[in-house]
């Protein structure tokens, strides 16, 4: 009678490990560490398998982390469950990393495991009181060169929950864009396809790069700036560097890329001779399609002037949606100036008043007007020499800046920008 042998893991085993954690899985058992980081580990780390008949009926792999160890997975084939091949294994296991010098062995287990005799039978002791949590690093180790190389980052969580006001339009990218690529088994349920494209129009200001990094943020994807006035020097010239530069998106497993100001580089073709800007676009135009196709990437592009991109750039097909971003609306000023006022003297300003004041002004209008005020505020204190801890800008201050201020949008703008809306806007 042939007998189950223990030994030590060959890179043969690869297919039967994955039929081990396959099985595992249909047995409603969902392992907590992913069939990429067991393999990983039966490779780099260490492990062990069970042999009978030459045929591989199971495994434990484990891996070290300083003094302490972890059991990465550990499975029987259904058929020889029951016969102590699990305690075998762990056993065989703790032997191999014996050397290593660890303290202690710990196991995660998913709430539905049953079968534990295996490591209790091996001195395994259930702790009560814990609580498992995890965070998925958004970037993996073999993207940061092509990012890096991109000139991109991942940037800091909250920048969405970051935007004061601006509900309307945080509502629809909620809606429109980030539910569909965070959630994309809800939207594949409901039929949903999750856009891959969109343009962000509207005035000078407006926040149209803060709310494509927000968005970024709020996926937790790699955020890739593209510069057309940097690709321009580049010896392949601007459509080479603009091809070369997607090929190596293409390298990253998520991407929001934000091409800004993109009528720099799709503007309406025509005229004799054809400009030189012509090629570009047309390069510009292939590029969409071929990104599209790509899994888990988000062109963005943003304008001041929609009116001047090329037709064929917004047409059906190459982008989901064309969404306006306007002028910052009571609430969102109310939360743009709360964030450039001193903590210690925003209860005395009378933050109502400059709300009122500063209608018809862009994010950035607000943001210069308010550090206008802070330092018009410190270099007539130090004039003074009535600086004391308390001290800071007064709703004087604001004011006087606010009238010093003259606003980007203008009304001609404004009223293009509402006619546009009517005309161009996709949602």
């Amino acid at each position: 009678m042939s007998q189950t042998r223990i030994r030590d893991f060959h890179p043969d085993d690869i297919d039967a490990i994955l039929h081990l954690w396959e099985e595992m899985r249909v047995s409603q058992v969902e392992p907590v560490y992913g069939l990429s980081e067991v393999l990983a580990s039966c490779q780099q780390d260490h492990a062990v398998v069970a042999v009978h008949n030459d045929v591989v009926i199971g495994a434990a792999v484990g891996r070290a982390a300083h003094a302490q160890g972890w059991i990465v997975f550990l499975s029987t084939a259904s058929e020889h469950r029951g016969r102590g091949i699990g305690g075998r294994l762990l056993a065989a296991l703790e032997k191999r990393m014996a050397p290593l010098g660890l303290s202690k062995l710990s196991v995660l287990l998913p709430e539905t495991a049953t079968r534990l005799d295996a490591f209790s039978e091996q001195g395994f002791e259930a702790k009560a009181n814990l609580r498992y949590f995890e965070r998925r690093i958004p970037v993996q180790r073999n993207e940061l060169t092509a990012l890096n190389e991109l000139g991109g980052r991942i940037l800091p969580r909250g920048l969405w929950d970051g935007i004061g006001g601006m509900q309307r339009e945080k509502d629809l990218l909620e809606k429109r864009l980030v539910t569909p690529l965070a959630r994309a088994d809800l939207a594949e349920q409901f039929g949903v396809v999750p856009p891959s494209a969109v343009v962000l129009f509207g005035p000078p200001g407006t926040g149209k790069t803060t709310f494509a990094r927000a968005i970024a943020s709020r996926l937790e994807w790699s955020f890739v700036e593209v510069f057309p006035s940097r690709l321009a020097s580049d010896p392949s010239g601007l459509a080479g560097a603009l091809r070369e530069t997607f090929l190596k998106i293409a390298d990253l497993e998520h991407a929001v890329v934000f091409i800004d100001e993109v009528e720099e580089i799709a503007v309406q073709r025509g005229g004799e001779p054809p400009s030189a800007m012509q090629g570009v676009t047309n390069e510009l135009l292939k590029i969409i399609p071929t990104f599209r196709d790509q899994p888990n990437r988000l062109l963005v592009c943003a304008t001041n002037f929609i009116r001047s991109l090329d037709s064929a750039f917004l047409r059906h097909g190459r982008f989901d949606y064309v969404i306006p971003i306007g002028l910052p609306d009571s609430d969102a000023r109310t939360s743009i100036w709360s964030r450039y006022i001193p903590a210690h003297v925003l209860p005395g300003i009378t933050v109502t008043e400059l709300v009122a004041r500063t209608d018809g002004f862009s994010p950035a209008d607000i943001e210069y007007a308010a550090r206008k005020a802070s330092q018009g505020a410190l270099e007539n204190a130090l004039a003074a020499g009535a600086v004391t801890e308390d001290s800071g800008p007064a709703t004087a201050d604001y004011i006087e800046a606010i009238a010093a201020t003259r606003a980007t949008v203008s009304n001609d703008v404004a009223d293009a920008f509402l006619e546009d809306i009517g005309s161009l806007a996709r949602l």
